[in-house]
């Protein structure tokens, strides 16, 4: 694995540097392919890619992740709370989301042609003028940066970790031991072998990832959760810069590793591709991000598809306004909504149970069922919190009644 990667290393820049000088490759997007006759992993349930790799999010075909493994989740997130530069808990501090990437993240993101402030139609952007996020303890930081695959952060010592400990948190007054919270999404470039290869660039990518999970964790001693996302579809790409199958399969990438860590957490056995991922010592807490892959023009079920204008004209591979508006919504919905997020994300406002945006008599009956464990929606749980500690129980009574006659 370690000399199939280098050989990698040294043959990517040569890919690149052919796709742009080898005469009659176009380098404008191939809006005709419109779908590779792939199914997204979020759909593909129990069922097997290639007739080996199972599908789903997570272990045994499903997208939420095991019992344990949630509950682990959802302690780390309702445990956080802000800390000073020194790394200490303090009312007056900060919790850091920081991103960690490539070029289509750092886009995705933030994009922005300048320090401040991030392009409106991104993550940051949508994040900083909506009132549902809590914006005074948390601070968002973009530490993604163009052409910074996994190579260039799978060390505590790469030079990225400086550039985004002088360049980004500290004009903010911010410090590395600040940072309780990271969204990952890479891939390598120039990938040469897909499934089922042994080789295959999948199984490099996961190792990639596992390494990057571990050097964060060092250069942030109270980094407590890493979400991952998987990259957007590829069907349009003309360079070979990370076309099909390849943007399909770093979703399994991601997919492998959070398993390896649950397995390892469960039975303590070590995977031989992803090495150790204790979150107790060496790793944070690993899940999954907003999962980003639909096939083209073929709808998920969920109703994404992929559009041609949602990439850029020029090599069908990075996003466009467009394409970064879409994924910026997505992760700023996940983090809205996840039980593994809202409580040190979302800002305390009036519940809404039902999550319709308005609170009335209507409300009445989810909160009830959230209350009683008969209702286990997200949306809804996260909508019953009314005190907003991260759970819902008895102590939401008072302050539910309290809302609800103030409308």
């Amino acid at each position: 694995m370690q000399r199939d990667r280098a050989h990698h290393l040294v043959l990517a820049p040569l890919i690149l540097l052919a796709t742009v000088l080898q005469p009659g490759i176009a380098l404008g997007a191939n809006c005709t392919n419109t779908s590779v006759g792939l199914v997204p992993i979020n759909d593909l349930g129990t069922g097997l890619y290639l007739n080996q790799f199972q599908g789903g999010l997570y272990p045994g075909g499903t997208n939420v992740p095991p019992a344990l493994h949630a509950g682990e989740g959802q302690a780390r997130a309702q445990n956080l709370q802000p800390l000073d530069t020194n790394g200490l808990p303090s009312l007056s501090g900060s919790i850091v989301l920081l991103s960690i990437g490539m070029s289509n993240t750092t886009q995705e993101f933030c994009s922005q042609s300048s320090n401040e402030p991030c392009d409106p139609w991104t993550f940051m952007g949508q994040a900083a003028v909506d009132p549902r996020v809590d914006h005074t303890k948390l601070v968002i930081v973009n530490g993604a940066r163009g052409g910074q695959s996994t190579t260039t952060w799978d060390s505590p010592t790469d030079p990225n970790y400086d550039d985004v400990r002088d360049q980004k948190l500290a004009p903010k007054g911010l410090t590395e031991a600040q940072v309780q919270v990271i969204w990952v999404k890479e891939a390598n470039p120039g990938p040469m072998a897909s499934l089922p290869d042994p080789a295959a660039d999948a199984f490099t990518l996961e190792a990639g990832l596992a390494d990057v999970a571990r050097a964060a964790k060092v250069r942030y001693p109270n980094l407590r959760i890493m979400f991952l996302s998987s990259r957007i579809y590829a069907g349009y790409a003309t360079t070979l810069l990370n076309p099909e199958p390849f943007a399909y399969e770093s979703g399994f990438s991601v997919k492998w590793l959070i398993e390896a860590q649950i397995r390892q957490m469960n039975l303590g056995t070590i995977d031989p591709i992803a090495g150790d991922l204790d979150f107790n010592s060496v790793a944070p807490w690993l899940a999954w991000g907003p999962y980003l892959w639909a096939d083209g023009l073929i709808p998920r079920s969920d109703g994404l598809v992929w559009r041609c204008d949602d990439l850029q004209s020029n090599d069908g591979t990075h996003p466009a306004m467009l394409g970064e508006q879409k994924v910026g919504s997505m992760l700023l919905q996940f983090m809205l909504n996840s039980p593994f997020s809202a409580p040190w994300f979302a800002a305390c406002g009036p519940a809404d149970p039902n999550n319709d945006g308005l609170l009335n008599l209507a409300d009445l009956d989810v909160f009830v069922a959230v209350l009683l464990g008969q209702d286990a929606n997200a949306l809804h749980i996260a909508g019953s919190d009314a005190n907003c500690d991260g759970l819902v129980n008895g102590t939401d009574i008072a302050p539910f009644v309290a809302d609800l006659l103030a409308q």
